[in-house]
């Protein structure tokens, strides 16, 4: 079977929205589905089961069964503010504020979810013949972070010049962010950092990221990035090694995870799930910490 395929119109890809993982995933798994050789109508229905999200996130079937439900009642509301028209045909005479889908059926029983696009969103998901962006559905499929999903369609839509220059500002509007991380230092922590390390990790592309000033205030991130077989073959670096100075790294890392989380040793025991090491644990609890912020 081949690869499913997102393609997604520019505007949509830099339109303001926000969506959770899951509801990302669902979505995606859709626009996978869309057909590119005909037209398409807002009468066709797309069908995701919580067993084809495990299977393409890698994630537990118990997990994605008992969040699917959740995730789809929650997509019928999200809402996506639009400034452009697609196909590359200007800015629109009006801003245009829609939803994702116009219906939503979830099958109790077969951990089901069916949904049918709203018609003013298939113009920007079908029949795309200019500035539209492309990526494999796998590329995202195990992130776990919803800025780090946006994050590389941005960057997958000006994949040929191998980097990209956005404004803080405009980051902060697409990603719906509103009040939140006022400060540089907490968007750099909760967002751009965590974003960047998840599509290095799971994704096909390589990324590096600098800050540019405006006078003495940060406005711009310029992000280079390029595929990993290519990074691969540039010389690297031979990190100096010693036994000693690995067991005090090792030893050393759990003081930095209770750090990072704001805990006690014992408070980070008790948060641990049965089988988790410590990077496990700490993983975990960002992932959640953070979805429970994305969903607010």
């Amino acid at each position: 079977m081949s690869t499913p395929m997102v393609y997604k119109s520019n505007a949509l890809v830099e339109a303001s929205y926000r969506l959770s993982v899951q509801e990302q995933r669902i979505v995606l798994a859709c626009i996978g589905q869309v057909r590119r050789d005909e037209a398409v109508t807002d009468e066709v229905l797309y069908s995701v089961t919580a067993a084809d999200l495990a299977q393409l996130s890698g994630t537990a079937i118990e997990a994605a069964y008992s969040e699917l439900k959740a995730a789809a009642l929650r997509l019928k509301r999200r809402e996506v503010r639009l400034t452009q028209e697609p196909n590359g045909k200007g800015k629109k005479p009006k801003v245009m504020i829609t939803g994702w889908v116009q219906t939503i059926f979830y099958i109790e029983g077969e951990g089901r979810v069916e949904l049918r696009f709203t018609k003013d969103m298939l113009p920007y998901l079908t029949e795309l013949t200019r500035q539209f962006t492309k990526y494999a559905l796998t590329d995202v499929a195990t992130m776990d972070s919803a800025h780090a999903i946006r994050l590389y369609e941005l960057l997958m839509q000006w994949d040929p010049q191998g980097s990209r220059e956005v404004s803080v500002e405009e980051l902060r509007e697409w990603l719906q962010l509103e009040d939140r991380y006022p400060l540089m230092a907490d968007l750099r922590r909760w967002v751009i950092e965590p974003a960047v390390a998840q599509i290095n990790e799971h994704s096909p592309l390589a990324v590096s990221w600098t800050q540019r000033k405006t006078g003495r205030r940060i406005t711009h991130l310029q992000f280079k990035f390029e595929p990993k077989a290519k990074a691969a073959d540039k010389p690297k670096r031979k990190p100096k090694a010693s036994t000693e100075a690995g067991s005090q790294q090792a030893t050393g890392y759990l003081a930095f995870v209770l750090a990072q989380l704001g805990m006690t040793e014992s408070q980070f025991a008790a948060a641990a799930h049965a089988g988790e090491d410590v990077k496990q644990a700490f993983e975990r609890i960002k992932r959640e910490r953070r979805e429970a912020l994305e969903v607010e």
